[in-house]
């Protein structure tokens, strides 16, 4: 198995893992504020596990595909953080 492929896998597991763990811990705290709070810190935590395991997976495929093909791989998840600022 490739290296990049297994670095990527374990940062899914994490990141699944963080998700599961905050769920259990907004269950405990039983309180509306504090699980708004739990979860608002999560929306910091995905796009940062994305940015990442999109990184490796482009240095994993860099002698496969073309440097065309990279640089629109990479447009496209900017335009994608775009998007998703926009109102």
């Amino acid at each position: 198995m490739q290296t990049a492929l297994i670095y990527i896998v374990m940062l899914r597991i994490l990141s699944g893992s963080v998700d599961i763990i905050a769920a259990y811990i907004m269950f405990k705290l039983n309180d509306l504020e504090k699980a708004f709070i739990v979860n608002s810190s999560l929306a910091l935590i995905g796009p940062i596990i994305f940015i990442i395991t999109t990184g490796i997976g482009l240095t994993g495929l860099s002698d496969k595909i073309s440097l065309a093909k990279m640089i629109c791989l990479l447009g496209g998840v900017t335009l994608i953080f775009i998007s998703l600022r926009m109102k």
